[in-house]
């Protein structure tokens, strides 16, 4: 078994497309739009299914917001280089909620940066090998 994808509920699809794509620079992988259901989806990622997961971006027509709730946590992206990370997230109009530094109680050097909807993303600095 592995992770396929993981949906996010979003209020302006393009927006949330050009955050994915030009902040945190993954690809639009494919769109698929659903007149008869109402919705539109956008699939976004690093790479495609089934080497990489990607994200679903969901768009409920006439829905601009929604309510995040306390049970979704984050999504957590490595990245090799954290400070330099944060400075293109923020050269891009990004919202950077945590400054890079080391996780509590923990060695491991985190981020947090926030999309346009309010989902949390983590960025973990995994150096290459």
């Amino acid at each position: 078994m592995r992770i396929l994808h993981t949906m996010l509920r979003v209020g302006d699809l393009q927006r949330s497309i050009d955050f994915y794509t030009n902040v945190l620079g993954m690809n639009l992988l494919r769109t698929n739009d659903n007149p008869e259901y109402k919705y539109t989806l956008a699939f976004v990622g690093y790479g495609t299914n089934p080497e990489h997961a990607e994200l679903e971006l969901t768009y409920n027509y006439g829905v601009e917001k929604y309510d995040l709730g306390t049970a979704f946590g984050h999504i957590a992206i490595s990245v090799p280089d954290i400070y330099k990370a944060c400075e293109a997230v923020k050269t891009q109009g990004g919202n950077v909620t945590r400054e890079p530094g080391p996780v509590k109680g923990g060695h491991s050097v985190i981020a947090f940066v926030q999309d346009p909807d309010g989902y949390k993303i983590e960025l973990i600095e995994r150096k290459p090998v």
